[in-house]
Order: structure tokens, then sequence, then C-alpha cells
């Protein structure tokens, strides 16, 4: 019941953010306030916001070294240690961070428990999520690329390498759909792969009794988010028809600072608008914003030298410390009598005077 709550929560609250954009340009006719006022305060919001995160990350102090490892850490020459999963140096760091945010290599690894019944009874097995990581690798670069085929709008000329990006994702021409007369529209494999992932991502968190039971609104609201961010511009390229050159237009205005909004552009896209000033807004509080602090994680940036360098605690208060070499020097005699064993034994003055 709890994550039907969740998913109840969530898909109410996208319900403002579908029909706020379709009363507002449909019915109000504010293209203006939607369509420049609206993304420049989503902008705002984001980088105050990421600012703020960050900065609050930077001053948790940190004072071991805790960075997960899974690999041998370097000792003994003759011990072959992994200088990427257990490094020693800046360098194994910066490789390990480069593995971890172009490949998930972390996730990578992951496995889940399961209690399988067998003949014997039932048994723990683990088992390797490779499905989860190649979603989840699937959607971030779908949405990286999709990300950069966009810059197609804010920029005139078009950069080359939207160009090739575009060559290369829509490599495959959808015959069925022509709008208009004017053709068929390439399909774009991104696309595709970016709704299939999010769908994948959404039913794991139904499906598996693990992790819906651990799943809250705020992680059904960002995957709403996204599919209704990628349904909608899925349906303005293939389906609805939205004046390019308008939009366009707008997009190089805001780039510019310029803004203005043209007519005519459709209410679809002032939706699709909508959507993804909200997800940029939402970016800064909440999960999704381990895109930077990854960058900021003790676990992930720090070289594993607990063996090597000596850290000491910054925020020890001074004590007095009573060693036991002074402790012994002070009672050796009451330690002799009474037969304990000490250090120096019979060998040092104060002992031999003590046994006398």
């Amino acid at each position: 019941m709890n994550f039907i709550l969740g998913m109840v929560i969530a898909a109410i609250g996208m319900g403002p953010v579908v029909m706020i954009p379709l009363v507002g340009v449909g019915l109000l006719k504010l293209n203006f306030f939607f369509g420049v006022i609206v993304p420049y305060a989503a902008l705002a919001i984001f980088v105050i916001g990421m600012i703020y995160r960050v900065m609050n990350w930077s001053r948790s102090p940190v004072p071991y070294r805790i960075p997960t490892t899974a690999g041998q850490e370097f000792s003994y020459p003759w011990i072959k240690s992994n200088p990427i999963d257990n490094p020693k140096n800046t360098y194994g760091v910066v490789a390990r961070m480069i593995f971890e945010v172009l490949t998930f290599r972390s996730l990578f690894r992951h496995t889940k428990l399961e209690y399988r019944n067998t003949e014997t009874g039932p048994k723990i097995d683990y088992e390797w999520e490779k499905w989860l990581w190649l979603a989840a690798l699937a959607f971030h670069y779908s949405f990286l690329v999709i990300f950069l085929r966009h810059f197609r709008f804010f920029m005139d000329p078009v950069p080359g390498f939207v160009l090739i990006l575009e060559k290369l994702d829509g490599f495959m021409q959808l015959g069925l759909l022509p709008i208009n007369g004017l053709g068929a529209p390439g399909v774009y494999l991104t696309d595709m792969l970016l709704m299939l992932a999010l769908t994948y991502l959404l039913l794991r968190r139904i499906y598996i009794p693990q992790v819906r039971y651990i799943s809250l609104p705020a992680d059904y609201f960002p995957l709403f988010l996204i599919l209704t961010l990628g349904t909608t511009g899925i349906l303005m390229r293939y389906l609805i028809r939205v004046d390019i050159t308008a939009v366009k237009e707008l997009a190089i205005g805001l780039f510019t600072f310029h803004p203005v909004a043209p007519a005519g552009i459709g209410v679809i896209f002032y939706v699709h608008l909508f959507c993804l000033c909200v997800l940029i807004s939402y970016f800064p509080f909440s999960k999704l914003c381990h895109m930077a602090g990854i960058f900021l994680s003790p676990t992930r940036n720090l070289a594993n030298t607990s063996r090597i360098v000596r850290h000491v605690n910054p925020w020890n208060y001074p004590v007095k410390f009573h060693t036991y070499e002074a402790y012994e020097n002070e009672f050796r005699e009451h330690m002799i009598e009474a037969g304990l064993p000490v250090e120096k034994g019979l060998d040092s003055e104060p002992a031999k005077e003590a046994e006398e």
C-alpha cells in the first residue's frame, strides 16, 4: 500500500505540471510568461540551488580517509595491489572517477540478494543486476545525446558536432508517419532508448519488493516527470505539428538574452518546456543532484592512504596522556611486589631496589 500511495502522490503532483501550461497558454495566452519568465526563473533556481548544495557539501568535514574499496590495498612491493579500485594516490583517484562517471563502475558490480527455495531449504543467493546497469547507462547517455542535439535550436549556424550526432542518432527512417505531406521524420534511436530505459526503471521499482518497499514519492516523481518530458517531445516530433522556426526564434532569444515569444508555436511545446523547467528547478533539491555529488563524495574522491599516512583527528581537544611507560615508572615497585610483569624487568635499577 505504501508504494501505491507514493505513486498516487507523484501522479497527482504531475497533474498541475501538465495543466498549468495548458491553461496558461491555451486559454489565458500567457506565451511570454511561460516562454521567457518561467525558463529564466528555472535557470536561476537551478544555478543558485546547485551552488548552495555544493557549498553545503564542501563544508562537511572529512577528517579520515573513508573511500570504499574493491581491491587489494597497497602495502608491500611483492603484494600486487589494485591502483584503481583501491587507489593510493591522486592518479588512481582520477582514473577511478573517470570509470565511475563514464561507465558507472560501482553500479556494474551491484548485486541483489535473493532467498531461493531449494531441496535443502531456503538459500541466500546473490544475482548480478546487469539490466539495472544497462538501463542506467542507456538512460544517461541517451539524455546526454538528446541534450546536445537540442543545441540546434540555440545556435545559428548549428555546430558541426550537433549535425554529426543527428546523423548517427537518426540513421533510421520511419516511413509510416508523414507530417502534413512533408515526408517522414527521422527516428532518433536515443528517443526510444530513453523511454525504454525509463519504463524499465519504473517497472523495476514497482516489481521488486525490496525496492518497492523503500520507494518514496520523491523516487517516482522524477521518473514520471522525465517520462512526460520525453512523451511530449516525441509527440511534437512525430505526431503533433509545431512551428520549428518559431521554436528556434524563442530558443535563440533566450540564449542571447533578447527574449521573444513568437505566436503559433503550439500548446504542446509549452507543456514540454514547462516540464523541462520543473525538472531544472527540482534538480538541486532532489536525488538527481548526484551528478555533482559524485565529485564531492569522500567514498570516491579520496585515496586510501590509511596505512601510509597517519591521520590525526584535527578536532581532538588537548588531553594529558598517561603513557604505560610513565605508569610503570610510577608504580613499578608496587607491581613487582604484587608479582605483576614489568617492561624493564630486573635489570633496571628501580626494579632491583624494589626487589631488595
